[in-house]
């Protein structure tokens, strides 16, 4: 066997072992993931214009801090009586291991303009499988 050859059935028999090698989130990462959702405050602040102040522990990062909140505008939405809502902001702050949600969302019952937009009995039926609380 020449030498090209050997160093090229090495090279095949590394890549077959890294192949094996799940890069993703471990199993006991996804395990470890217990959010606690705290509260959710609502506060309408104009005709169609709501504020969302979400706390949970927890999370693995501002997604999802922003999940939850978008779980609580869904909510909210249909209980007014509204198909859609439109994300405007959202500020997430941590400490301590305590995560704060400060969002906003417009609700309407037409689709809105807009690229944030969510259709609220979609993205509740989400969040009720995936377990988020909402309103």
């Amino acid at each position: 066997m020449q030498h090209g050859a050997i160093i090229s059935l090495i090279s095949l028999a590394a890549l077959a072992g890294l192949a094996g090698c799940d890069t993703s989130a471990s199993g006991d990462e996804v395990s470890r993931f217990a959010p606690q959702y705290d509260s959710v405050e609502t506060r309408l602040l104009d005709g169609d214009l709501v504020n969302f102040h979400v706390t949970m522990r927890g999370a693995r990062g501002i997604e999802d801090v922003d999940r939850y909140a978008a779980c609580a505008a869904a909510q909210y939405t249909l209980i007014r009586g509204y198909g859609f809502a439109r994300h405007v902001r959202t500020n997430v702050a941590e400490e301590g291991g305590v995560w704060r949600g400060d969002a906003v969302y417009t609700i309407s019952a037409a689709l809105p303009r807009g690229l944030k937009t969510i259709d609220a009995e979609v993205v509740a039926a989400d969040c009720a499988e995936q377990g988020i609380p909402m309103v």
